[in-house]
């Protein structure tokens, strides 16, 4: 593989230095897991509170993941005109903004200004992921960059386990359960009096959110994680790239960059569905907040296996192509197992296991993803990473698939959305990433 000027420049870092920048990209994916993953238990919250069908409440997912599609490629020059830690602190300033347009969204009960603060926390996230995802990439060896995205993602899972349980507590009562139950035998004045109330428990949690990341971008900016220089390149790299002129040049980066847009978003089905397939069994909104905690805790437990087994036993290619089939075949089950099974304290039907299980699929393949579709680019790294960010738009577009299957045909039928996403990422990890010409 090729290597960049920018992954020699890092190489020079002393192990202390590494770690240091290292610790401070985990930090940053923590907080990206933390805010992203929340959505989880917004998804139900805004669709009780705010009187919305399936495919409406997807919208949340959505507005928060089309800001990749805007800004990832703004994001890139962001960047190259600021500097990295710069531009990060804006990043963590739009989010900040995000989370205030929370309060008077609350205060009107009113769910299209949530959407616009959801966008904004977005627009931040997308700012900040296309600065940190290469540079944990290239910082250390090209052969472990899916051992370091592993670390990362840890990270990145472990506040999401944390993310909706921590926010139901402070956002729902055990008293709801009940409320719920009454919803429709109250009057219009009653109802509204109920809603408006149970909306405006996000105003304190986001008011907090926001402060915390205005703090966190000021600690990024002075913090000692070092510039990296991505426009220049070595003669290899500047050899093979001397007649491109053209991001669209690197056809295993625009495959790439379609793998993460259904990648992605067949990950935020699989965490941002499972509460609305749980309460489909009869199983109240205070019992399924649990289950996307399971999903990303099968993740993480993907993730440990990938730190142990890469490179040492199994290439991290070799891990990518194993999660893809796993994926296709776990979809599979969830559309063709049935019948009730009680496990870890809740009585299901046993296909929302495989939903679950989906966590261990995935794994894997954002880690896979990366290193494979930024290999040999050079001076057009930054432009790179911004493509494959723009792919997470993926979020937003195939929940929004889901939900309208979901309602027409479904909520078990319209996990058929994902079996074809898994088809691509199979051809992508197979063959897809090779191909270095168009035709």
């Amino acid at each position: 593989m090729k290597t960049s000027v920018a992954a020699v420049e890092v190489s020079t870092l002393s192990r202390r230095d590494t770690l240091i920048s290292i610790g401070i990209i985990g930090l940053l994916f923590f907080i990206f897991g933390f805010v992203t993953w929340v959505n989880a238990i917004l998804i139900p919250y805004f669709k009780i509170a705010c009187e919305l069908t399936n495919f409406q409440s997807y919208l949340v997912t959505f507005a928060f993941y089309i800001s990749y599609f805007v800004m990832s490629v703004p994001s890139s020059y962001l960047l190259k005109r600021t500097g990295f830690k710069k531009g990060m602190m804006v990043g963590f300033w739009a989010m900040a903004l995000g989370a205030f347009i929370f309060v008077p969204a609350a205060l009107t009960r009113t769910y299209e200004i949530f959407l616009l603060g959801l966008f904004m926390i977005g627009v931040g996230l997308a700012v900040l992921q296309t600065a940190a995802n290469p540079f944990i990439t290239i910082l250390g060896p090209q052969e472990r960059a899916a051992q370091r995205i592993s670390i990362m993602g840890i990270c990145n899972k472990g506040a999401g386990v944390l993310a909706p349980i921590l926010f139901a507590a402070v956002i729902l009562r055990a008293t709801d359960t009940d409320l719920f139950a009454q919803l429709p035998s109250m009057s219009p004045t009653e109802k509204n009096a109920a809603l408006d109330a149970l909306i405006r428990r996000v105003i304190t949690p986001y008011t907090l959110m926001g402060f915390v990341l205005i703090g966190l971008g000021l600690m990024v900016r002075f913090s000692p994680l070092p510039e990296i220089d991505t426009e220049q390149e070595t003669a290899e790299v500047a050899a093979a790239n001397s007649g491109k002129t053209s991001i669209f040049q690197f056809p295993h980066l625009i495959l790439g960059a379609v793998a993460i847009f259904l990648h992605v978003g067949s990950q935020v089905i699989a965490v941002d569905t499972v509460i609305g397939y749980a309460n489909s069994m009869g199983i109240d909104l205070l019992e399924a907040k649990t289950f996307p905690a399971y999903t990303l805790t099968a993740t993480i437990c993907g993730y440990l296996l990938g730190i142990a087994l890469i490179p040492r036993t199994i290439s991290q290619v070799t891990a990518f192509r194993f999660c893809t089939v796993l994926g296709a075949v776990l979809t599979l089950l969830i559309l063709f197992t049935s019948g009730p099974v009680e496990l870890l304290g809740h009585y299901a039907d046993r296909s929302i296991w495989f939903v679950v299980l989906l966590g261990l699929a995935n794994s894997l393949v954002w880690a896979g993803i990366w290193p494979l579709a930024l290999d040999g680019l050079g001076r057009f790294t930054k432009l790179g990473a911004a493509i494959l960010i723009m792919g997470l738009c993926g979020n937003a577009i195939l929940p929004l698939f889901y939900g309208y299957f979901a309602d027409a045909y479904g909520v078990k039928t319209a996990y058929w959305v994902l079996f074809p996403c898994y088809l691509y990422l199979m051809f992508y990890a197979f063959w897809g990433h090779r191909v270095r010409r168009w035709g």
